[in-house]
């Protein structure tokens, strides 16, 4: 769903802080092939946070024209009882070049409310191009989509920055480049639905929409361990409030040494 997959990104056009270097050239140490991760979407009802949906993220090692790539697909949808209210089935896949880090193909199906997209995109990075089904675009080096971003950021050194210092990247969406950033709050302790976590906590700047409120009020915490696994997320919307949590995972890469306690 469209909020899951806000984990690492926001919309919102910045002049970068700090330099872009941090997106270009990362190799992969946080995840491997055979990942399994789940998320809960929670909606606040009052006082009463209530299950509304789910989100799967799976990641596989497979061949795209003659290279080793990580297919991810990140698949959202509302549970049956709440189709009536506003059905969402979501799928959005990335195909990351496993030597760069960088995706090569990016496909995006929705159904949200009746509303149907799809977008099928090929970067080529060598020429500076995005070709999307509605054309070519120009792209800056280093640009990540929607779920190759989530990825590529579980692989940023946080221990390189102060709190408060802004994380910037590029990425295309709907044949546009956003100049993207994460602000950097700090470590902290976090309990979720699955359990008690040391975590990494940031921030995107979100701009106004019809569901977020602007500004820096989505909350985002990562596992303080070798996965960055995301755990939660608090965000206000345009009606109520939203908490996402990890709820299952299979196949990290590295033990749950974050997990304090379930």
């Amino acid at each position: 769903m469209r909020f899951i997959l806000l984990i690492v990104l926001s919309l919102a056009m910045i002049r970068p802080v700090i330099a872009q270097t941090e997106f270009c050239g990362i190799n992969n140490t946080s995840f491997r092939a055979g990942e399994n991760i789940t998320f809960k979407v929670y909606y606040n009802l009052g006082r009463l946070f209530v299950g509304a949906g789910e989100a799967v993220f799976t990641c596989q090692l497979e061949k795209l024209n003659g290279k080793d790539v990580y297919h991810v697909t990140g698949n959202g949808k509302t549970f049956r009882t709440y189709d009536w209210f506003f059905k969402v089935r979501d799928k959005y896949e990335s195909f990351i070049d496993t030597a760069t880090m960088l995706p090569l193909h990016f496909l995006r199906n929705v159904d949200e409310g009746g509303y149907k997209f799809y977008n099928n995109v090929t970067f080529n990075a060598p020429q500076g191009t995005a070709t999307s089904t509605n054309g070519t675009f120009k792209v800056p080096p280093c640009t990540q989509d929607v779920i190759s971003a989530i990825y590529y950021a579980r692989n940023i050194n946080f221990d390189k920055y102060k709190p408060g210092d802004k994380i910037p990247f590029n990425m295309f969406l709907d044949d546009k480049v956003y100049n993207i950033y994460i602000r950097y709050v700090g470590k902290e302790t976090v309990e979720t639905k699955f359990g008690k976590f040391r975590a990494i906590k940031f921030m995107p700047l979100l701009i106004k929409g019809t569901m977020f409120e602007g500004g820096e009020k989505m909350t985002v915490w990562v596992s303080d361990d070798g996965n960055k696994v995301p755990l939660r997320i608090d965000s206000p919307i345009s009606v109520g409030s939203i908490k996402v949590d990890m709820v299952d995972y299979k196949n990290l890469r590295y033990n749950f040494t974050s997990l304090i306690s379930k």
